[in-house]
């Protein structure tokens, strides 16, 4: 379980990149969203120790991130966008790193490895910056941390690969773990989300399950104006629109139409519904 309680951190005095920002994380795989500068990257790098924050606190089972003790830092592992790896090659980086993680599965490494089509003693400075991503995908899931945090995982991947990582994501994580992916391109593992978590300018505007989210809410489209609508969008002709659920059958959650509409006026509105 991660606790983030009234969590703050800025990089500069006069402008906070995180503000008071409080939620209880379980286990489940987490799509966060939020604009360019939204607090994202640094949510993701506080939750692995990478930064202390300035007010607040983060907790993994009840103890804090920031101690950085070594019982809570081999809990949880972060994948960042173009990170480069201490090895030439991902075998050398199991010898060398796994070793600080006992959740580490060295056969799903190699099925994971198998799967994108590598053995793992491919060198990596070699390798184009799609194929590189993908070994060090394979291997930070074979890792199995009960906490695993990437970010942007799916660029620089082609069709198949990120087909491929959809795949090994819901092979690989179990019922037990917490993932949070950070990504703009929700399309791609949408299938895999158990919750949404939105940050914008700092604060967090949302931490909810898609299933109560669609509880609460449908997401519909037509070609008729809709009279009794909370967001709409028209795109190619046809009216797509947010509108609460009064009891009607379950629609598929919109991503793309949920992440406008709270950045819109709309916005509060919609949480109220929500959250009540």
């Amino acid at each position: 379980m991660i606790t983030l309680n009234q969590l703050s951190f800025g990089y500069f005095k006069w402008a906070e990149a995180l503000s008071n920002v409080s939620a209880c994380i379980g286990s489940g795989i987490h799509l966060l969203l939020g604009e360019n500068g939204a607090g994202k990257t640094t949510l993701l790098h506080i939750i692995a120790g990478l930064l202390k924050p300035q007010k607040g606190e983060c907790l993994i089972d009840g103890s804090n991130v920031a101690d950085r003790m070594p019982s809570v830092s081999n809990l949880v592992f972060f994948l960042g966008e173009n990170m480069p790896f201490p090895a030439n090659t991902i075998n050398e980086m199991a010898k060398i790193h796994a070793v600080f993680y006992p959740t580490f599965d060295p056969d799903m490494l190699h099925d994971n490895l198998e799967a994108f089509g590598f053995n793992g003693s491919e060198k990596l400075k070699d390798m184009s910056l799609g194929n590189r991503k993908k070994a060090q995908l394979a291997y930070t899931l074979s890792l199995r941390t009960p906490v695993l945090l990437l970010d942007e995982p799916t660029n620089g991947l082609d069709i198949t690969s990120k087909q491929t990582l959809q795949n090994l994501i819901a092979r690989c994580i179990d019922d037990t773990q917490t993932l949070i992916v950070s990504t703009h391109t929700v399309f791609e593992l949408q299938n895999l989300y158990d919750s949404i978590i939105m940050l914008s300018k700092g604060r967090l505007l949302l931490s909810m399950s898609t299933f109560d989210i669609i509880q609460r809410l449908a997401f519909r489209t037509s070609p008729v104006p809709p009279v009794d609508y909370l967001y709409k969008e028209q795109r190619m002709g046809l009216n797509q629109f947010i509108a609460p659920n009064h009891g009607e059958d379950e629609t598929a959650l919109n991503y793309t139409l949920l992440y406008n509409a709270l950045l819109s006026p709309a916005r509060d509105r919609i949480i109220e519904i929500l959250t009540k």
